[in-house]
């Protein structure tokens, strides 16, 4: 079978191999297991060596470069018109020889792979959006046009539309679907006595009795630490981060916050924290590896997301699967990850009802133990084994076997 995706995510070429965004990599090294050839359709770019990198796990796989795009400015948008032909005609030919296709969106190559994929109704397809299918979200056109052209069963036909969470309305062949970051075995080598340590417990199950009479909360915790994953972007709004922490810092907490990611915003960032002095609580760590990044959900008691739109937040599960209490702003699916608070808490996006709900918990030992356990236990449904069972599903299920 050959496994032909189409993708926006920028690659690069080293040493004979294609590596992409680490997250993405990650997930669909798990689709292409269950195909004898790849076909990847992508932007190429110079290589970075970023840390976030990583590279496909196949060795049957054929790169298709096409150029990036965008319509952010006039002068981008012609430039994007003029090269329509030949990348289209890049995923028609791609698409023509694929057994199955397999479509990344919402972006702009995946608007074109969906306008392709019209003229192969016979062909298996899968599309994951990842971002936030909630038709009542405000949106850009071409996302739109992305979920009334998978919606349509007309002109999408013989596909499996992955979407997060579950919305009323949706066409039949809408599947509401799930991410996952670890496996099972990592649950095994890593006890629940996680959220208890974070709070100065050794171990709840062990030392229940001294538990019941320990409510102090975080303060007696010499480093209150936060976390933040992501783009520095304007979408996942860092900034406001920064100043959650800050006002606690105000009120005299010992806290921290560690940012991972690059973006525009980071000189904004570094001017804003030299400007008020935060150099010595908030640290800008960049791009780290996965690894990294989970040791710091390990550490940390609190990841703050304070994002404008999300699809399903890995980072979100990712920190609820290690005990770290989640602070993400209601998009998306995001209410529901959270049960509406029980499992973390809801921004309100006003900073001093935020901080006052960030100082609720962190004044109460139970109230915090009790939303790191509820998430964790909840996370912890949606293992890598879990998910590559589904995956394995619907590829077998797509391809006739």
């Amino acid at each position: 079978m050959n496994f032909t995706i189409i993708t926006h995510v920028v690659h690069e070429k080293k040493e004979g191999q294609y590596f992409g965004y680490g997250p993405y990599v990650r997930e669909m090294n798990i689709w292409i297991k269950y195909a004898q050839e790849i076909t990847v359709v992508a932007p190429l770019q110079p290589v970075t060596d970023d840390a976030i990198y990583l590279s496909y796990e196949h060795d049957q796989l054929s790169f298709k470069p096409i150029r990036s795009f965008s319509f952010t400015s006039f002068k981008n948008t012609v430039t994007a018109f003029v090269n329509f032909p030949r990348i289209l005609w890049v995923l028609f030919l791609a698409m023509r020889k694929a057994d199955h296709i397999h479509l990344r969106c919402p972006g702009n190559v995946g608007l074109l792979g969906c306008l392709v994929q019209v003229l192969f109704p016979n062909t298996p397809k899968t599309a994951k959006y990842a971002g936030n299918w909630d038709p009542n979200a405000k949106q850009p056109l071409s996302y739109r046009l992305q979920k009334w052209i998978l919606s349509n069963t007309f002109l999408t036909r013989n596909m499996k539309v992955l979407v997060y969470g579950e919305w009323e309305g949706s066409s039949e062949n809408i599947k509401s679907f799930f991410t996952a970051s670890y496996s099972n075995q990592e649950i095994t080598n890593y006890k629940l006595g996680i959220t208890d340590s974070k709070l100065g417990i050794p171990n709840y199950e062990s030392q229940n009795s001294n538990y019941e009479n320990q409510n102090s909360g975080l303060r007696d915790v010499d480093s209150i630490r936060f976390l933040f994953v992501g783009t520095l972007s304007e979408g996942k709004r860092p900034l406001y981060a920064v100043q959650l922490v800050e006002g606690l810092m105000d009120l005299g907490y010992p806290v921290c916050l560690d940012l991972y990611g690059e973006g525009k915003l980071r000189s904004v960032l570094e001017a804003y924290m030299k400007e008020k002095g935060l150099g010595n609580r908030i640290v800008l760590q960049g791009n780290q590896t996965s690894e990294t990044i989970k040791r710091a959900y390990q550490e940390s008691h609190f990841l703050v997301l304070p994002s404008k739109s999300e699809g399903w937040p890995k980072v979100v599960a990712e920190a609820m699967f290690w005990g770290c209490v989640p602070v993400a702003t209601p998009v998306s699916c995001v209410s529901y990850m959270m049960d509406n608070g029980s499992r973390g808490i809801v921004l309100k996006m006003d900073e001093d009802v935020d901080v006052e709900q960030l100082v609720t918990c962190i004044e109460d030992a139970d109230n915090y133990s009790q939303k790191a356990k509820k998430a964790l236990h909840w996370s912890r449904q949606y293992t890598l084994d879990y998910f590559e069972e589904e995956i394995e599903k619907l590829v077998r299920s797509e391809e006739g076997k």
